[in-house]
């Protein structure tokens, strides 16, 4: 990944150095667990470490890079410069091994290294979101369905259903890593026809995994698919949040915000303007990460015991996967961290439309007092329509203002349009006393929508 979207600590699992490394610990484990069984000298095996651990500086990387373009082979090159540095016992070095066994077996680890990364990243934008949850816990907001008001919500009611969304998050990712760590020494076609099971269980164990059942060359791809696909669900939920957050920023919204530094510009042409920028580059960070779900996928049918097709996909997926959404998760954490909220914009916006947000309210109600459900919706539905027109909005005239008659002038008087038209309503009026309706709209509306929160709380926070 370019450097703009990378964060050090995840870049370094990748590098040349970690891979080598890695790769000289199998090497150097299997030495020991071969000299245990007899196959080695005791000698050579405490030589390789001796001789062979060593920091993979600049120069041994260049010396490895310079002998694959002779081999072609990046295993054998490294095996070669480790020689260089060992000696004559050098040749009890990788003894029935095959280079899958290098490969995959360090492949499983770096991914288990970004893993612990990604997971303490979660962990930190968990917090985050905990803590705005209980910041807004009972800060009325409007909730939306198809993008059109619905029924009052609270803000923390949001922040808690990420919270949830990444607590799941962080099980699937557990669940990935998990099933990744894994390591395979087993040789030509996995049969260890040249290799004691005993080695894959000793490097396994020194490494943090576990043997693989059956290995054929290569480690099944079904896992590095498990892994790829998950890190694609989190990049989704990523953009869930980005994608709420930059339609409450819209100007005509303006429910919440991203922070906006002192200094900051929002546009090179409009000075005026402040804009979702971090959440909309989430969104395209979220598309990047997602990518690599099926090409991984794809990778899980290979010929026969082994091909390469996938080595191709993996060494640029890995970084690029891990990389990015290390990054992205830290984003949105300052995102959420620093969020600017607008109570009173949300307080507004459910105000300012006449009372609509209570219609299913008293749709129960008129239920609950002998009105048929076909009849209370229709009249329900009836007056919030009128309420609509007493904001002047005509849908079968788009164009034109829509026609006002003297009922819709006297609501606009009135905070609660609703519950005018419903008193107004000659069916209901032979239903119902509109006298019990304007009691049930005397109760706090807010308190009614929130008075599960506390509930809701208790199951996602505990």
């Amino acid at each position: 990944m370019i450097p703009r979207y990378s964060r050090p600590e995840m870049v370094a699992i990748w590098e040349a150095a970690n891979k080598f490394r890695i790769w000289f610990e199998i090497e150097a484990h299997a030495c020991d667990a071969q000299a245990s069984l007899g196959v080695i000298p005791k000698d050579a095996a405490k030589a390789v470490w001796k001789k062979g651990d060593l920091p993979y500086t600049d120069a041994r990387i260049a010396r490895i890079d310079e002998i694959e373009l002779e081999t072609k082979h990046d295993v054998i090159a490294f095996l070669t410069e480790l020689a260089e540095n060992i000696g004559d016992e050098a040749r009890f070095v990788h003894q029935g091994m095959t280079s899958s066994d290098v490969l995959d077996t360090c492949l499983s680890v770096q991914m288990m290294q970004a893993a612990d990364i990604l997971l303490a990243d979660i962990d930190a934008l968990l917090d985050a979101f905990k803590t705005r949850a209980m910041e807004t816990k009972m800060v009325p907001t409007i909730g939306r369905s198809h993008a059109i008001h619905a029924e009052p919500t609270t803000f923390g009611l949001k922040m808690a259903r990420f919270y949830a969304e990444f607590s799941r998050n962080r099980t699937r990712l557990q669940a990935a890593r998990d099933d990744i760590a894994t390591c395979a020494i087993s040789g030509a076609v996995g049969t260890f026809a040249n290799v004691d099971p005993g080695v894959e269980e000793y490097v396994a164990d020194k490494l943090g995994l576990k043997p693989e059942p059956v290995s054929t060359q290569v480690i099944p791809r079904d896992r590095h698919a498990h892994y790829f696909a998950t890190l694609g669900v989190i990049a989704s939920s990523i953009e869930n949040v980005a994608t709420e957050i930059r339609h409450l920023q819209r100007t005509e919204v303006r429910e919440a915000q991203e922070y906006f530094a002192p200094g900051q510009k929002g546009s090179s042409a409009m000075p005026h303007k402040r804009n979702p920028i971090l959440t909309e580059n989430l969104t395209g960070l979220a598309r990047i990460v997602r990518m690599a779900v099926v090409p991984a996928m794809e990778n899980v049918t290979l010929w026969h015991e082994r091909d390469i097709s996938h080595s191709s996909v993996e060494r640029m997926i890995g970084p690029d996967s891990t990389i990015t959404l290390d990054f992205a998760l830290k984003r949105l954490k300052s995102v959420i961290e620093k969020l600017v909220i607008y109570p009173k914009n949300m307080m507004d916006q459910i105000n300012n439309f006449g009372g609509i947000h209570d219609a299913q309210r008293v749709l129960l109600f008129l239920t609950q007092n002998d009105v048929s459900r076909e009849d209370a919706y229709k009249i329900v539905q009836r007056s919030a329509m009128l309420v609509w027109k007493s904001f002047g909005i005509d849908p079968d005239n788009p164009d034109k203002p829509a026609k006002l008659d003297d009922l819709d002038k006297q609501a606009r008087e009135h905070d609660n349009r609703l519950f005018f038209y419903l008193s107004h309503d000659e069916e209901l009026k032979k239903l119902l006393d509109v006298k019990k309706l304007a009691e049930l709209l005397s109760e706090d509306s807010i308190s009614y929508h929130t008075k599960r929160v506390d509930a809701i709380f208790k199951r996602v926070f505990g």
